[in-house]
């Protein structure tokens, strides 16, 4: 039994923040709607009540049974959590006059508090919130304040319940809490009495374990796409099944220069039993004409559903879907008033389980993306496959704006080829989370020798982040983005001009569709 952390969200932007620092402690935890908790077993050590928009203060605002949960483990109420337990047990919350976002300094009242444990005096916190504790109420006694306001942070009176409650004003899960991280570990490891289980090695051995037994001598399908998150779940299933693990590649005819080549060759060096399938032309016909970004995602979906379709009936003895699908999928899929993140209805080959009528089997459905190349580097996965960059369901057809023809995917594939293995030589690609080029619809004029050239121009995306939620542009040095361009105008037929996108997520996206 993997000992771990409830976190009920109550609609916070940071609610995933916090899970991933819980896990970088490597505490187990989960994340469930604040409306929807789940079964309160042995195994939670501890629970965490996130922030919201919402206000405490209207009348339909979001709530628990807060003495339930008391009753069974310690408590942490982070902004929106802090302030519900105050206002639950008489203390007083009321609309900020100072609205207090961003930096602020914390004034810790009782420096010898577990919570506090070689937490610095005056350290900087981070605050995003529009109601104020005034008072957190007879049950509590304040262990910290801040500049602007009365309550920054509280916890129990000694034998007032039966375990322990803190609550902060404060966001210890951000980066700009300069020792949120140690708030944290004293929460889990000196109030929780957490242990240090949630490793790479322990969740492999456990999941081979579950795997073995769920499946059985059953035999199961997977489509491969060449990323991280599907390579990872073919070789726990790979551990767990061995040979009644069939996996299925499928050339879209929008995947990178000479990729299906090169990721088939890595599949089989890792002794996966791979069947590719070479459909480049069908998905090129459906797509042809087709310029509305929306409408070309779902070609390719439906496509690609038609031809794994096609193939899985190859095979009726198999029993399982297996599917990549990792935690955020799992989070943003759960229909929940105030979502921690945009709700969407997530499946890594949507459509397929309705279709084959198959039993799924998720092996990553509780990993975050970092935790799943620790996984596969614990599985021996190839850095050339463990270290890709993200890449688009849809491939290059998000990365050509306007209609997709088979002479664009090339003039695309040569120059993003071009930039790519460019990263690779100036030792910036694991630099970087994520880039591509982008084939834009735009034509200017350029001058090659003594003709005047009317091409295309292309844009160099590369940004930098941990989840893809928000995203930073790379500030790639210019020498490197002076060889590229040259580079790209003198071999690629068809682009005469190179440009580099600095717009950071948000207010952009990271693809361009």
């Amino acid at each position: 039994m993997v000992e771990k952390i409830l976190i009920l969200d109550f609609g916070s932007q940071y609610t995933q923040l916090i899970a991933r620092r819980v896990r970088e402690s490597e505490v187990y935890c989960e994340i469930h709607p604040y409306n929807k908790i789940p079964e309160l077993t042995n195994d939670i050590k501890g629970i965490i009540l996130s922030g919201s928009p919402s206000s405490v203060r209207d009348k339909d605002a979001p709530n628990v049974d807060v003495e339930k949960l008391i009753a069974f483990r310690p408590v942490l109420g982070v902004c929106y959590g802090a302030q519900l337990m105050a206002q639950h047990y008489g203390g007083s919350v009321e609309k900020s006059t100072v609205r207090e976002y961003g930096r602020a300094q914390l004034h810790i009242q009782e420096e010898n508090d577990v919570l506090f444990n070689e937490v610095a005096n005056h350290c900087q916190v981070w605050m995003s919130h529009g109601d104020t504790i005034k008072s957190a109420g007879d049950k509590f006694e304040v262990i910290a304040t801040s500049e602007n306001i009365p309550v920054a942070a509280y916890r129990s009176k000694a034998n007032e319940f039966a375990n322990p409650v803190y609550a902060l004003q404060f966001h210890p899960e951000v980066y700009h809490s300069t020792e949120g991280h140690k708030v944290l570990n004293n929460f889990l490891f000196s109030v929780c009495g957490c242990t240090h289980t949630w490793t790479a090695g322990s969740f492999v051995e456990e999941t081979i374990k579950s795997l073995k037994a769920q499946i059985g001598d059953d035999k199961v399908i997977l489509a491969l796409s060449g990323g991280v998150d599907s390579s990872v779940a073919a070789l726990l299933l790979e551990e767990a099944i061995g040979n009644n693990l069939l996996c299925v590649f499928v050339d879209n005819g929008l995947l990178r220069k000479d990729e299906y080549e090169n990721v088939m060759h890595k599949y089989e060096e890792m002794g996966l039993h791979v069947v590719g399938v070479r459909a480049a032309n069908r998905f090129l016909q459906e797509l042809k004409g087709v310029e509305d970004p929306e409408q070309k995602r779902k070609i390719i979906g439906r496509v690609f559903i038609e031809v794994f379709e096609h193939e899985a009936h190859k095979h009726p003895e198999v029993k399982w879907l297996a599917q990549g699908t990792i935690y955020p999928d799992v989070i943003e899929s759960v229909s929940v008033k105030g979502p921690s993140a945009t709700i969407k209805s997530h499946h890594n080959v949507g459509g397929l389980p309705d279709r084959l009528k198959l039993k799924i089997v998720e092996p990553l459905r509780n990993l975050f993306k970092d935790e799943v190349r620790r996984a596969g580097k614990e599985l021996g996965l190839v850095p050339e496959i463990l270290y890709r960059h993200p890449f688009p369901g849809p491939g290059l057809a998000v990365r050509i704006l306007g209609d997709i023809t088979a002479e664009k995917v090339k003039v695309l594939q040569e120059a993003d080829h071009i930039y790519i293995e460019n990263l690779k030589k100036f030792g910036l690609y694991n630099q970087v989370w994520q880039a591509g080029a982008i084939l834009t619809p735009i034509r200017s004029v350029g001058v090659m020798g003594d003709e005047r050239t009317y091409e295309n121009v292309v844009a160099l995306r590369a940004v930098n982040s941990t989840d893809g939620m928000t995203a930073d542009w790379s500030h790639l040095p210019y020498e490197f983005l002076a060889k590229t361009s040259n580079e790209i105008i003198n071999h690629v037929k068809g682009v005469n001009r190179v440009v580099y996108d600095i717009s950071s997520k948000p207010p952009a996206t990271i693809e361009w569709e």
